[in-house]
């Protein structure tokens, strides 16, 4: 193992590795005097770049192992974008640590993908053997990757917490696959939003590692503050919203037995708002909101069955419903904000969004599987900015819900099986502010509408 502290530190450069420049798409309001009120700062963009590559990390090798095991025509593709994805991780080492630092990431690393292709060949295979061979090897891996990032870190990072958090990664992966291939198509889809989820918290703690070790390449800020995890939140949120929703338009498309358990997973999350409304403002409310929410999710299915029936007004139809769509949602989250952020500025967001989302869904219908994953990519990386932006407008919106404290030590991220209990009450407060931006938003427009009738 070499020696990282003989390494020169760089910053990690946000924008070569947060694609599509969402930072710089963020609301003006992202950022306060008081750091721990800032949504946007060099350290809380490291954390938000890593939870980017690593979460997507996680949806793609779930992905690629599904595609692997059904014979898809699009394995290889989503395969390579796997491999971008890690070329994107060992840059982010590499700026830090040096570039020696990010090969030898990059080959513990790739090994890893490999061993879960191995293991998805021995299940195609029926070889137990082989299975319980490539198992056998990410176990090594994960001995060899910890011991990396705890000298890497100079020991901020623990080696015995990093092998703990890491089998919890690569359970996490071969369950939602075995699930899959069993046909457990419920628990399959758990899977890959808690495999998402959990790099979230590794995002967080590798973050906060290297702000830790070098504090005067990012400013002296923390990753660690309510603003912070809020931002985290919702970025974890929206981007998992433009994966599923992707997947379900793919499987739709594609007669796929586990369609329907795909949309329900995208709906899931609308579910848990829709309920979480309804503990502020009750069944009407919740109504509402559920609704308006659900209603460009299903525009995106309305354009699948046509694209299906080779129906042009159709998709006409569902593109037109979408465009409704956007200036309804900005119209009503500009006023839930109160200005903070502008309608014309979210239509046009939101278009970007759309337009994604159709552009990876007719590549993939049109067999044309690397432009599909690259605007996968594209798609999953342009929600972390939207998340920046709500994430802005809520902290300046509700500041005293953002003040205190930063804390010195490591931050509970369950990185090693830690506690989260400490983010819980953050995350909760963040689902309320957000219901109140969203659901205020709703019944405010909802009723200028009404009286201009």
């Amino acid at each position: 193992m070499m020696n990282y502290k003989k390494l020169a530190a760089i910053p990690l450069s946000v924008s070569l590795l947060f694609p599509m420049g969402a930072i710089a798409n963020a609301a003006d309001h992202s950022g306060h005097g008081t750091s721990s009120m800032a949504v946007s700062n060099p350290a809380t963009d490291l954390r938000a770049t890593l939870d980017s590559i690593l979460s997507e990390h996680a949806y793609l090798a779930i992905i690629t192992m599904q595609k692997g095991i059904d014979g898809s025509k699009d394995f290889d593709a989503a395969a390579a974008q796997l491999g971008e994805n890690t070329d994107e991780l060992s840059a982010a080492i590499g700026s830090v640590y040096g570039e020696e630092a990010g090969n030898q990431f990059k080959e513990i690393w790739s090994s890893h993908i490999g061993y879960f292709v191995d293991y998805v060949k021995a299940t195609a295979a029926k070889d137990e053997e082989g299975r319980k061979k490539a198992v056998s090897e990410l176990d090594a891996y994960r001995v060899t990757q910890a011991a990396f990032l705890d000298t890497a870190t100079e020991g901020r990072l623990k080696a015995k917490d990093l092998e703990e958090g890491l089998k919890m990664h690569v359970d996490h992966l071969i369950w939602a696959f075995d699930t899959y291939n069993a046909g457990d198509y419920e628990k399959a889809y758990e899977g890959i939003t808690e495999s998402m989820m959990h790099m979230f918290e590794t995002g967080k703690g590798i973050s906060w590692a290297i702000t830790d070790q070098f504090p005067e390449k990012f400013d002296m800020q923390s990753v660690d503050t309510p603003a912070a995890d809020l931002r985290e939140g919702l970025n974890n949120q929206f981007s998992t919203h433009a994966a599923l929703a992707i997947l379900a338009m793919q499987k739709g498309i594609d007669g796929a037995k586990d369609f329907d358990v795909s949309a329900a997973e995208l709906g899931g999350n609308t579910d848990d708002l829709t309920k979480s409304i309804e503990s502020v403002y009750g069944a009407e409310g919740a109504k509402q909101f559920k609704e308006i929410w659900s209603s460009h999710i299903g525009y995106f299915v309305d354009y699948v069955k046509a694209t299906a029936g080779d129906d042009a007004e159709g998709q006409k139809a569902a593109m037109a419903n979408l465009d409704d769509y956007r200036v309804k949602q900005a119209a009503f989250l500009e006023t839930a904000t109160e200005g903070r952020l502008k309608a014309a500025d979210l239509e046009e967001g939101l278009k970007v969004h759309v337009d994604q989302l159709l552009a990876a869904f007719n590549k993939y219908n049109e067999g044309d599987y690397d432009g599909a994953y690259d605007d996968i990519h594209e798609a999953y990386s342009h929600m972390f900015g939207v998340g920046t932006m709500m994430a802005g407008a809520i902290v300046d919106q509700f500041p005293d819900k953002f003040t205190g404290s930063m804390p010195a030590d490591m931050p509970k991220t369950g990185l090693g099986g830690m506690s989260q209990e400490s983010n819980d009450s953050t995350v909760m407060w963040i689902l309320t502010s957000l219901i109140l931006t969203m659901a205020a938003g709703t019944i405010v427009f909802r009723k200028t509408r009404t009286e201009n009738e």
